[in-house]
């Protein structure tokens, strides 16, 4: 009690500063309810289009997407898991792609994940990938260091200046 006459006694200079420091104290409370938009934030749970579904377009989001029926069209996600059963005929472009099924097109991923059920028949541009034995790969695979990027990452990556250096040094040597 005697902490909490100090905390009044400052505050408790004029009768109507008193009444004033309530009101920003309830306005203080209004910001707790900044506090639950931080729970969706930290992760809403993943969009889950269902094993008897087809769908024949473009799907876009900025979360996770977990397909186990079948798209016809491109995908761009945070994380992208294609189902087992899944098959995917278009590009697949995410932070993180685990291939659990098909995945027919291009895949374009900073992690890329092949499981041993993963059936891919597309290039595979990526940062890190694992493969897993039993997968089926057939296709091209490329590192690069930000492959979410079209195209303009492509040709610096291949045109290093130490390989064309070495190569001119040893061409003039």
């Amino acid at each position: 009690m005697f902490s909490k006459s100090r905390i009044n006694e400052p505050g408790t200079k004029q009768p109507g500063e008193t009444e004033k420091t309530a009101a920003p104290e309830a306005t203080a409370k209004s910001p707790a309810p900044e506090f639950t938009p931080s729970a969706p934030k930290s992760k809403p749970p993943a969009s889950v289009l269902s094993s008897d579904l087809t769908v024949t377009g473009n799907l876009k989001t900025t979360g996770d997407i977990q397909i186990e029926g079948t798209v016809e069209g491109d995908i761009r996600a945070h994380l992208l898991t294609v189902g087992e059963g899944a098959t995917v005929r278009g590009e697949c472009v995410a932070d993180d792609v685990v291939v659990n099924g098909r995945v027919v097109g291009r895949v374009r991923g900073l992690k890329v994940r092949l499981t041993s059920t993963a059936r891919v028949e597309g290039d595979i541009i990526h940062k890190t990938i694992a493969i897993e034995s039993g997968a089926h790969f057939e296709g091209s695979v490329q590192r690069q260091e930000d492959p979410l990027q079209k195209g303009a990452a492509k040709p610096l990556q291949t045109g290093t200046p130490v390989a064309p250096a070495a190569s001119e040094a040893s061409g003039k040597g």
